[in-house]
């Protein structure tokens, strides 16, 4: 068995300063998100998202976030799944975009909130076929009996529905996370990592508020 407790490397980004940021929360990750993609580093809007249930039980996975703007992060999945029952009865989420190509993440929290139908088209319309009639056919996050089972309920829905864009289904859809806190996390040396969170300051009219975290 490998000693995990020496699998560790050493970060070496320069020190990340209050004055480095940007204005905005949102301009600040466009910077950061331009980087990694430019890096090459696979997946740059992959981001594990981290939901609870109503009992308070964690439970968390990787999404592709398809959208971001002022209003927040969003992603969509069936309303039907694990995550999509947990936010039906405790609608807060935390995202986590783990950049570790470029000793980097950014910690976000806040509240959820479903996208309408014409928003939720335009995530779902361009999906490959394969991947919409995969959707339809799959429902979920329930128990299968066996893989081939899935590829006969995928075989049978292409062989029944028209070339071309499958229709998105009802219990298909966009949410959106609606940030109280951005955290943007930068590796430093000897562990003394910078920590800059936006925090939303309901007190001065949804404005944001910069704050140092220690490492």
């Amino acid at each position: 068995m490998p000693d995990l407790s020496r699998m560790r490397r050493d970060y070496d980004q320069p020190v990340l300063r209050e004055d480095d940021l940007a204005a905005t929360w949102v301009e600040q990750f466009d910077r950061w998100f331009a980087d990694v993609v430019a890096s090459g580093a696979a997946d740059p809007n992959a981001v594990v998202v981290a939901t609870a249930d109503a009992d308070g039980a964690p439970d968390a996975r990787i999404v592709l976030v398809k959208g971001y703007d002022e209003a927040g992060f969003v992603f969509g999945t069936s309303y039907a799944s694990a995550k999509g029952a947990q936010l039906a009865v405790n609608p807060r989420a935390a995202l986590v975009f783990p950049w570790h190509a470029l000793q980097r993440q950014v910690r976000v929290t806040g509240r959820v909130e479903r996208i309408g139908d014409t928003a939720s088209d335009a995530l779902w319309d361009p999906r490959p076929r394969e991947a919409q009639l995969a959707a339809v056919a799959s429902v979920q996050s329930t128990v299968v009996d066996s893989r081939d089972e899935l590829e006969a309920r995928v075989r049978l829905l292409d062989s029944e529905t028209p070339e071309g864009s499958v229709p998105r289904p009802p219990v298909w859809g966009g949410y959106r996370v609606v940030p109280e806190t951005v955290e943007f996390w930068q590796g430093g040396p000897g562990r003394l990592h910078d920590r800059l969170r936006f925090v939303r300051d309901d007190e001065e009219g949804g404005g944001w508020l910069v704050q140092r975290l220690a490492p």
